[in-house]
Formats: C-alpha cells, structure tokens, sequence
C-alpha cells in the first residue's frame, strides 16, 4: 500500500513533463508537414523533394535530440541539489555543445548530398532540391541550439516554456512559407527553395525568441548567471548522450529497413504500411515524451539525494505509458478498419494496414515498458549500456525474427512489425532489471 501511494504521488509530476515534452516533439515534425502542405500546389517532383529531404534530416533531428537530452538529465541533477550556480554553468556549455552539434550535423548532411545521385533517386527531383536541402542543413544549426535551450528548461520544471517556443518556429513558418514559396510584394517566387529558406528563419526567430527570454526574464535569473563555458562539462555532457543520440538514429534506421523489407511484398503492402505508420508515428510520441519525463524526475530526485524516490518514479511512468498505451492498443486490434478507412478507401490497402494495426496494438506495450525504463536509466546517467541493448533489440534480433515470421512464419507485411514485439519486450525486460539492480545499490534495498 505504501508503494501504491508513493506511485500516486508521482503520477501528476510526471504527467506535468511529459504532456508538452509530446507536444514539443511533435511541434518538430510540423514544419515538414507544412512544408508539404504548402508546397502541394506544386506539383509531385517538390513533394517528392519534401519527403526525401526529411526521410534524411530526420537522422539527424534524432541524433540531436538524443545527444543533447542528456543536457535536461544533468541539470536536473543540479536542480535537485540546488546547485544554482552549477546550473549556469552547464546550460551555457550545453549551449555551445548544441552550436557544435548543429553545425557538424549541417555539415555531415551537406556532404551526404554528394551521396545521393548513386542511390537511385529520381533525377528530376534531385535536380530541383539543391536550395531546399542546403536551407534544411542550416536549420540544423537553430534547431540544435534551441533543443538544448528546451532540454534546460524542461530541467527545471519549465517544459511548456520550451514547448511554446517550439511551436512558435512553426507558426512564424506558416506565413513565411507562403510569401518565399510564391512571392508576395517585392519578395521573389522562390518555389521550393523558398520553403527551405522559411523554415531555416523561423527555427532562427524562434530560437532568438528563447535567448532574448533567458536573457531577460526574470524567472530565468537562476539560469544566466555569469559563468564560462567549461569544456569539461561539454565533454561529461557529449559522452552522456552520445549513446542516446547513437541510439535514435540506428532506432530510426531499423524503422527504414522494416519498411525496405515490407517493400519485398509489393505497393500494396507499402502503402498499407505508410496507412499503420502514419498512426504508429503520431503514437510513438508518447513513449517518447514519458521516456524524457521520467529521465528528469529521476534525474532531480537523484541530485536531491531521495534514493527512495527512484522506483516510484519509474513505475508511475511505466503506469502512465501502459495506461495510455493499452488503451491505444485496444483501438488499434478493436477499430484498425475503420481507421484505415479514415486515411484511405483502397480495400486491399487497408487489408494490409489493419493486419498491421493488429500487430502494433501490442507492440504498445513493449514500447512503454522498453521506453519508460530507458529513461528512467537516462535519468540515473546509466546511457551506453542501455542504448547497446536497444541496438541489439532493433538490429539482430527485431529485424531478422520479423523477416522470419513475414516468410517462414506466412504473416507477410504485418509479421515484420511482429518481430519487435518480442524483442522489444526482452529489451525492456532487461532495462527493468538493470534499473531495480541500480537502485538497489542506491538505496541498499533488495531486488525484489
């Protein structure tokens, strides 16, 4: 009973951190999304241009949000033990480690284009993204700056603060968008290049927006005292999330190759596909946002020295996921028809998607268990080995089961997805035991 309450107690803090870390990441897909809306009218060759542009800076918005989310788990820390003035000290390296990511990111991107004539994309579309492209490397260099601004303000329990600033990039991008790509007053019609230039300038408002607001608010007075930045601390914080970075990105790249080896089934199962994934995508979310929520608590309980604060923590998270989560399962096996009937009205595509919705409802579950307790490791600074035990989930075990199970096992398309089922349930089974052993050597408690 004294668990259950203590869990209880833990619920509406984590709650309060994860709703707009969610809604954060998502603001981050919606300036794709109105690049494309917008960009439409257009024709195909530019909404081609859209989507294979960010099927490549999706890489890399993963790996900048893995590395520099270990920002809000190490200022959390310092929350906790009201360490002020570390605080500074570590926001404003993280700041510069976030201008060093972003622009590496927009260089090794840059590069890739060089890339992309021998991997058998269409000419026509690479011929009209060179000023698309080049202005979505450069808004790697905002984008990363402003997600260490987010991750700080997350840390001392100002998530919606960050979130607001998110959103205000894709808001300024909506009128922007429209006067570069078709010219308004003395502006040219820049077309496509216009669209990449908008989102580069509204991410750069937007994070001008943020800096002006630690500079001058008076609650942020805590977070902008005068400190040098320490490369020391830039190096603690780059080793800390490298391994989470390293982690999306080769999450993301096994998501690519589930979809590569469904492809082996014909058009109708990828669009079948895209239908369940453009759901799975928007669901995803949450796991994601609770895995950062619990990262911060626990890492702010931790500095705070209330070792006995870690295991409710966890399982309030973990409570919070499965209690969204199998309610989205629930929907996805009891109602997947209807919903893909909603996206399209093909009877042969969405017997393919409500195949595969049936086995994304309870890959919902492992996901939360897997993502929960990987934040809830994150928040104790434990990264590398929990990101090789995703890898390995993801890689040798998800993909070559799921091709299994798709051939050997006649589930087709869907029995690729099923594969994580099982490996994301042993992955998340072996995160929960590490964090019951780490907490155990914290708070001198028993396993069990």
């Amino acid at each position: 009973m004294a668990m259950l309450t203590a869990i209880w107690r833990q619920v509406p803090g984590i709650l309060g951190l994860a709703l707009p870390i969610v809604m954060g990441l998502a603001a981050s897909t919606l300036i794709g999304v109105t690049d494309s809306v917008m960009l439409a009218p257009l024709g195909p060759v530019p909404l081609a241009a859209v989507g294979l542009t960010g099927a490549v800076a999706m890489l890399f918005y993963a790996a900048i949000y893995g590395m520099l989310s270990a920002l809000s788990v190490r200022i959390g820390a310092a929350w906790g033990a009201g360490e002020g003035r570390r605080i500074s000290t570590i926001l404003r390296s993280g700041l510069a480690l976030g201008l060093l990511v972003g622009l590496g990111g927009a260089l090794v991107m840059g590069a890739i284009w060089f890339l992309l004539p021998f991997l058998g994309q269409p000419v026509e579309v690479i011929a009209a993204m060179p000023g698309y492209w080049f202005w979505i490397c450069a808004f790697l260099i905002p984008f990363s700056v402003l997600t260490a601004f987010k991750s700080s303000f997350e840390a001392v329990d100002r998530p919606w603060l960050g979130t607001a600033f998110a959103f205000l990039g894709v808001a300024i991008n909506i009128p922007l968008n429209y006067a570069l790509i078709w010219g308004i007053g003395p502006l040219p019609q820049l077309g496509l290049t216009g669209a990449g230039l908008a989102s580069f300038l509204a991410e750069t408002l937007a994070l001008t927006a943020a800096f002006t607001w630690w500079r001058l608010a008076p609650s942020m007075r805590r977070l902008r005292l005068r400190r040098d930045v320490d490369q020391r601390e830039m190096g603690l914080t780059f080793r800390e999330g490298a391994p989470l970075g390293a982690m999306y990105v080769v999450e993301s790249a096994a998501v690519s190759v589930a979809t590569l080896l469904i492809g082996a089934f014909g058009t109708l199962a990828l669009a079948g596909n895209q239908v369940a994934q453009s759901i799975g995508g928007v669901l995803y979310m949450v796991p994601l946002g609770v895995a950062g929520a619990v990262a911060i608590r626990v890492a702010q309980e931790r500095g705070a020295g209330n070792a006995g604060a870690l295991r409710p923590i966890a399982l309030a998270a973990l409570s919070v996921a499965m209690i969204w989560l199998v309610g989205a399962a629930l929907v996805l096996a009891l109602r997947g028809e209807a919903i893909a009937r909603l996206v399209t009205d093909d009877p042969e595509v969405v017997v393919v998607a409500t195949a595969i919705f049936l086995v994304f409802a309870p890959m919902q579950i492992s996901d939360a268990v897997q993502s929960a307790m990987l934040g809830a490791l994150r928040g104790l600074s434990d990264t590398a080995w929990p990101a090789a035990v995703s890898a390995i989930a993801y890689w040798p075990v998800a993909l070559p089961l799921g091709w299994m199970l798709a051939h050997w096992g006649g589930m087709g398309p869907s029995g690729i997805w099923a594969g994580f089922i099982l490996a994301l349930a042993g992955a998340g089974t072996a995160l929960t035991l590490r964090f019951w052993r780490r907490t155990a050597l914290l708070t001198q408690t028993p396993l069990v």
